[in-house]
């Protein structure tokens, strides 16, 4: 019996407890001091799996997966984390610190692409309590008990559900309420559980809001998505946790109704899928039948080698899963410490795209999942003598966007799409049409008896509907 066949118990580490690692006292005092001070802002937790088996403690800082999951200070503004510093370190008081806390977060864009304005569905003109609904196959579903995560990556864009701020939070303490909305919603195919991490949840609590999902009732219901992060940050969780072998079982269940089980894994970095536990790992989820999908941003300071992406790509097929997106990073939280420009993303995308087979060629990217939907750099380009991205959706928020070309005007130093600007002279983009006529923003679903109303191109981009 190998050691990655015993069962460990797991550890997780936060600010408060960090200084328990044995690791914690090879870090110099700048770096403990970060940690202290940025993640009164930012969630912390991290793992001794991770900080064992994945951090190079003698390439740290630089280590991309400490970059990864240890905050640095450099993540807030000057201004910011000198004033929290004195107010934490020196002052001590907690009441300031909770009121500068809360400036800074509001400030960090918590909820991008709206997220909290215009992807929360209507039931009985009351909002879906942890549901969002933007495309309109597929419900992102938010169970309560899945909040957390066996470890934080530091640039999460959904880094308001850990820390604190239960205005800004989604979650669902049931699934009864996403069963009756999905039985009024027949054109729904897709469910995505979602966090957090659901896999955070023990067998049994998970099956209680997967179950429901395979009711005859529910026939519609094609594809049952899991997104998780414990393939790379807690693998033990699909080998040797002592309800893993449950798990499994509940995996089987699921593709026996007939339905595809898709587990969405999100991989940063190709050091998370070189341990031999995280290959165990792949190897026992696509043994249950289940589907693993590969998926990640693109980071400064993290995965910016395109021979990384290669590596994590081959390697993930060669396993049996399938690698899925190349994401850029969101504009929220401290996106100015990870972002990288559109033009270095593609770059890099398309040098590590070269150098693989057609078998990982499955991904797709790097895609922004911006407001209208998921926009993908195709390619930089010149037409009649100018310098363009070519860009198209390849989900959005009207279908009849999908695949629909369009050009931006080339800028080296653009980040996101609210950056760019039309191509050609043209005043704005197709999915800006009729942007200066009045409307009323409201939620994304209309008020009708829990009806998801599909939105002409214009209210879907600025979140316009009536009331039915």
């Amino acid at each position: 019996m190998t050691s990655d066949s015993l069962p460990v118990k797991f550890k997780p580490y936060t600010r408060q407890t960090i200084s328990q690692a044995p690791q914690w006292q090879l870090l110099p005092e700048e770096l403990r001091e970060a940690v202290q001070v940025v993640s009164r802002v930012l969630p912390f937790r991290t793992n001794q799996y991770v900080m064992e088996e994945l951090i190079d403690w003698s390439a740290v800082p630089d280590d991309p997966i400490y970059r990864l999951t240890f905050p640095h200070e450099d993540m807030l503004s000057p201004a910011d984390y000198s004033k929290l510093r004195d107010l934490v370190l020196v002052k001590k008081d907690e009441a300031a610190i909770d009121e500068a806390v809360r400036r800074i977060r509001l400030s960090m864009n918590p909820h991008p692409a709206g997220q909290m304005t215009h992807n929360v569905p209507f039931m009985d003109g009351q909002p879906v309590s942890g549901l969002q609904h933007k495309y309109k196959e597929t419900v992102l579903f938010f169970p309560s008990a899945g909040q957390t995560c066996h470890a934080y990556c530091t640039f999460c864009f959904r880094w308001p559900q850990f820390v604190g701020m239960d205005d800004l939070k989604f979650d669902a303490k049931e699934s009864n309420e996403l069963v009756a909305y999905l039985k009024l919603h027949k054109e729904v195919t897709d469910v995505l559980i979602t966090g957090g991490d659901p896999l955070i949840m023990n067998t049994r609590s998970l099956a209680g809001y997967i179950e429901p999902l395979l009711s005859p009732e529910l026939s519609h219901i094609q594809n049952i998505r899991i997104g998780t992060k414990s393939v790379a940050y807690w693998p033990q969780r699909f080998v040797t946790d002592k309800d893993s072998d449950d798990l499994m079982r509940l995996f089987e269940k699921v593709v026996a109704s007939g339905k595809n089980l898709a587990i969405m894994g999100h991989y940063n970095h190709p050091a998370e899928l070189r341990t031999s536990i995280a290959q165990r790992a792949v190897k026992r989820i696509v043994s249950s039948g289940a589907t693993l999908r590969m998926q990640a941003p693109l980071i400064r300071h993290i995965n910016e080698d395109p021979k990384g992406w290669a590596e994590l790509w081959t390697t993930g097929v060669r396993l049996g899963a399938i690698p899925y997106y190349m994401f850029v990073e969101r504009d929220t939280g401290p996106s100015h410490y990870f972002q990288l420009p559109l033009a270095r993303a593609y770059e890099i995308f398309q040098a590590a795209y070269q150098s693989v087979s057609g078998l990982a060629r499955t991904v797709r990217g790097p895609s922004m999942s911006a407001f209208p939907g998921k926009v993908v750099v195709d390619g930089i380009v010149t037409i009649h003598g100018e310098k363009v991205f070519a860009l198209q959706l390849l989900q959005a928020r009207n279908p009849d966007w999908v695949r629909r070309p369009f050009y931006a005007r080339f800028d080296p130093a653009a980040t996101w799409l609210h950056d760019l600007v039309p191509a050609f002279g043209e005043k704005k983009f197709f999915f800006e049409d009729d942007a200066e006529r009045p409307h009323k923003v409201v939620q994304l679903a209309t008020r009708n008896s829990g009806r998801y109303v599909p939105q002409s191109s214009n209210e879907a981009i600025h979140g316009i509907a009536t009331e039915a």
